[in-house]
């Protein structure tokens, strides 16, 4: 089990925003992270990644926790913020060396696993290139590169298609399987449900920062009694709750 998330508390300045949350990612598996907006995807990825500290709970990828080990925990994740941030004054080979030496990737391996990945997204013109001359879509394809490189356990991507051409999404979705069929786990927040649906394996639906929902989408139509929905359709259904106990409520008499 490459992520597992229990019993996670958490949020801002002392105001809870997650309510024990439970969740695992297996090897080789990708999973939806949904929910409307302020339902708490953000904040459990910035909980993951290690920018807040949780309330309680516990957060492990592949047994290690940040607590036992911050380096290490951390070069086991690769994320893709939803906006990208790079640094003004580094070109796009600068930012390869840098997320080289961050994961103490030597430069060479770090350039050879690039290559690629470059050629893929359309990049490999523009090495000696600043970010101040890229679209927003050019600097999304920049982050992506440089998570990928790190070739990490688990990836983190946040709004992955954001940004993105349709070209582009399909590249990155072709990426994600691929890395998934080499035994990577991924955690994807997205609103872009049909997109997702095709190649998740499983999605985790939050409101009001509790796990409302957990399995593929033939899971989640026998348990909200949703023949043949869609996850659209799942989505609407259960944002469309008046509260969380209303949705635990509705699962309760479905079973």
């Amino acid at each position: 089990m490459s992520l597992q998330i229990k019993n996670l508390s958490g949020g801002y300045f002392g105001n809870p925003v997650l309510k024990d949350v439970n969740f695992n990612i297996g090897d080789g598996q990708i999973v939806g992270l949904i929910g409307l907006n302020g339902a708490g995807k953000s904040t459990t990825i910035k909980e993951i990644i290690g920018l807040l500290t949780p309330f309680s709970g516990e957060i492990s990828i592949d047994g290690l926790t940040i607590q036992s080990d911050k380096i290490s925990f951390r070069k086991k994740i690769g994320y893709i913020p939803e906006t990208p941030s790079l640094y003004e004054e580094l070109t796009l080979q600068e930012h390869i060396e840098l997320t080289a030496l961050a994961y103490d990737i030597p430069k060479e391996i770090a350039l050879k696993r690039a290559k690629p990945l470059l050629e893929t997204f359309r990049l490999s013109d523009k090495l000696d290139w600043f970010p101040i001359t890229f679209s927003k879509g050019m600097k999304q394809k920049v982050m992506i590169i440089c998570a990928f490189l790190t070739e990490p356990s688990l990836y983190i991507i946040d709004e992955p298609f954001m940004g993105l051409d349709p070209l582009a999404v399909s590249d990155l979705t072709n990426l994600m399987i691929s890395m998934k069929n080499q035994g990577a786990s991924i955690l994807m927040s997205t609103h872009i449900l049909s997109t997702a649906e095709k190649f998740c394996d499983k999605f985790v639906v939050l409101n009001a920062g509790q796990v409302v929902a957990d399995g593929d989408v033939s899971t989640l139509r026998e348990k909200f009694s949703l023949t043949d929905a869609t996850l659209d359709d799942i989505y609407l259904y259960l944002t469309k709750m008046d509260s969380v106990s209303q949705v635990f409520e509705k699962t309760e008499k479905a079973e």
